[in-house]
């Protein structure tokens, strides 16, 4: 059992996910606005939700209550700002600027966890040398490392989350253009079972069957990626 001390690390780690995931949420909802603005479609800015303000974004349960569920059931971490709202019948070029504006989230994420990576560099080659030598307590280096590094696999967690080409993910809005015939008639199909495919995956599966596919998908993005962005490390 978790000694009081390291419950409560666990609680502020799990607050401070929960908020991490939140802001880089709200980030991602802003660049799909600010995406369908470029490509010519003012619906998001019309609605107010062309900001960087998080309030504009979030959803009481869906960006906070629901993940922070999640993470006391010790399952994966994940949340759901409110979608901005867009138009394809105003788009330039409707059968591209909907991929642009869908792949725009998911980028601006994977900016974030550059950035953070930048940051977590700095903190670990200039601030933590101030830490072991006491000039500054080494809690305040511990924490602020871990916030950083959280805020860097939270990014590329959902950058590569929302890829999956399932609805209402960005990633189905990039593959469905590319189907057609019989393949976008299957695939308009599986679409209408999405949500229970990914409370499956995400859960089902690996509780039931030991077998964890988001796991491996993970393994093989997030993870290479965080490995690329923290090489130096």
């Amino acid at each position: 059992m978790l000694g009081a001390s390291n419950r409560f690390s666990y609680y502020i780690m799990m607050a401070i996910s929960v908020a991490l995931v939140a802001l880089s949420a709200s980030i991602h909802e802003f660049a799909h606005g600010w995406m369908a603005l470029q490509c010519g479609d003012p619906t998001a800015k019309e609605a107010g939700r062309l900001t960087l303000n998080p309030l504009a974004h979030l959803d009481p349960f869906g960006s906070f209550v629901l993940p922070l569920l999640m993470a006391l059931a010790g399952m994966p971490v994940f949340a759901a700002a409110k979608p901005v709202p867009f138009n394809p019948r105003r788009l330039k070029n409707p059968a591209r600027d909907e991929a642009l504006v869908a792949v725009a989230g998911p980028v601006s994420n994977l900016i974030q966890a550059i950035i953070g990576a930048a940051v977590l560099f700095v903190v670990i080659t200039f601030v933590q040398p101030f830490a072991l030598d006491g000039t500054i307590p080494y809690e305040l280096f511990y924490w602020l490392a871990i916030v950083v590094n959280t805020y860097v696999r939270v990014n590329l967690s959902l950058a590569f989350f929302n890829l999956i080409p399932l609805p209402p993910l960005d990633g189905s809005k990039l593959i469905s253009p590319l189907l057609k015939g019989d393949a976008r008639r299957v695939y308009n199909r599986i679409q209408a079972y999405s949500l229970p495919i990914l409370m499956a995956a995400l859960y089902v599966i690996p509780t039931v069957f030991r077998i964890d596919p988001l796991g491996w998908y993970f393994d093989v993005t997030v993870d290479n990626v965080y490995n690329l962005l923290t090489f130096w490390w």
